[in-house]
């Protein structure tokens, strides 16, 4: 079994955790996001993701299951880009992660696309990559560009797709790369509750990615308050 085959199969199936913190967070020390890591684990997480290479080292040397690690940076409009250059890439490489995730959509950073970027990283380092995509189109352009794997990650979180519903994952978009695709399709965003895991299973993606609701426990708090103040 090749490195790729083993790393993938051990997420098949199974919940990856995405233990991320920033800004002000209480949480947002490496050592603390690592035991947020350890925990979910403990739960029966078959898979990490997390964002920062401090963090990402971290995690790596306290847990045995593939870790997904990734660099956030801004598109100049305010919008979300993941792992977007070179260096990001050579630090997260530098981290000991099994899988970089990078910023899949057709945005152009360092004049490249997402798929253009992802072939260039492709031919230039022996790595897994995870291409974050919001659309389709985005998920089979990276795939030929060499893309190891999709998520969903971006769907709702760039300005072609700003308008996507808020409060539940991107069921219809997972359906279609799966039918599509012949590499894993991770399934990310807004899956906030066990009930949406179980929905969004049906659509065979290979695993699913959960990340605020469970290590987000000031936003999740905020949840309950606004639901709270909604019956008063």
């Amino acid at each position: 079994m090749t490195y790729l085959e083993n790393t993938f199969s051990k997420l098949k199936n199974g919940l990856i955790v995405s233990c991320q913190a920033e800004g002000d967070d209480p949480f947002n020390k490496p050592e603390l996001v690592a035991l947020f890591a350890k925990a979910a684990i403990m739960g029966g997480a078959s898979g990490i993701r997390t964002e920062g290479y401090e963090k990402t080292r971290a995690i790596v040397e306290k847990v045995d299951v593939p870790v997904i690690g990734l660099i956030k940076s801004y598109f100049p409009d305010n919008s979300v880009r993941i792992t977007g250059s070179f260096s990001d890439v050579d630090k997260l490489m530098a981290s000991g992660c099994s899988i970089i995730a990078v910023d899949g959509t057709f945005r152009k950073r360092e004049n490249l696309s997402g798929p253009e970027f992802i072939s260039k990283i492709k031919k230039k380092y022996n790595c897994l990559i995870m291409a974050d995509i919001a659309q389709a189109a985005e998920g089979l352009a990276c795939f030929d560009a060499g893309a190891d794997c999709v998520s969903t990650t971006l769907s709702g979180y760039t300005p072609d797709t700003a308008n996507n519903p808020k409060d539940k994952p991107d069921f219809e978009l997972v359906k279609k790369l799966v039918d599509h695709l012949p590499i894993p399709v991770i399934a990310e965003g807004k899956v906030n509750t066990p009930e949406l895991a179980a929905e969004m299973m049906k659509y065979k993606p290979w695993s699913i990615v959960v990340g605020t609701a469970i290590t987000r426990p000031r936003v999740v708090t905020n949840w309950f308050i606004n639901k709270m103040n909604e019956g008063i």
